[in-house]
């Protein structure tokens, strides 16, 4: 139990902290990319809401990953590339995949999406996929590519080592 309250921890302070920020800096940046795109597709071209999502997600992952690759994790090296881009896709798969359902059942549940509906099922989604989209950046996609610059990884830990 104190393992898993020390990990909780090390997400919300110190460099924890720091990294959630710019992560969520970012997150707004392409939070507007994304309903930009979406809604432009939707409205504008009357996609449907899968394809708009599908569309602008994947637009605003590109953005997200050269972003907090660079700013949020300091990384400016090229090694471990193809590693890292995988799993930060796959990460993002599954939040598409949320937000996709978040979207989809909105739909079910109040019938046809107009704008507003559309815009809060997917902050809605935004919501649920932050902080696992977090964790998952700092430890699973980014902390050998970290470790291997020479930067200190938290991974578990509330402090730096």
């Amino acid at each position: 139990m104190k393992k898993a309250a020390n990990y909780a921890w090390s997400l919300v302070s110190g460099e924890g902290l720091t990294q959630l920020m710019k992560v969520g800096i970012i997150g707004v940046f392409n939070t507007i990319v994304h309903f930009s795109i979406s809604n432009v597709l939707k409205f504008g071209y009357g996609w449907s809401d899968f394809w708009a999502v599908t569309v602008a997600f994947s637009t605003a992952t590109a953005g997200s990953y050269v972003l907090n690759r660079r700013w949020t994790f300091a990384i400016k090296h090229g090694k471990g590339l193809l590693r890292e881009t995988m799993v930060f896709y796959t990460v993002n798969l599954i939040a598409w995949a949320v937000t996709v359902s978040v979207v989809e059942i909105a739909d079910v549940l109040v019938g046809p999406l107009d704008g507003w509906t559309f815009n809060l099922a997917q902050i809605a989604a935004v919501g649920i996929v932050l902080l696992p989209k977090f964790a998952s950046y700092r430890d699973l996609v980014f902390a050998k590519s970290r470790k291997d610059a020479g930067h200190q990884v938290l991974a578990g830990r509330h402090r730096t080592e």
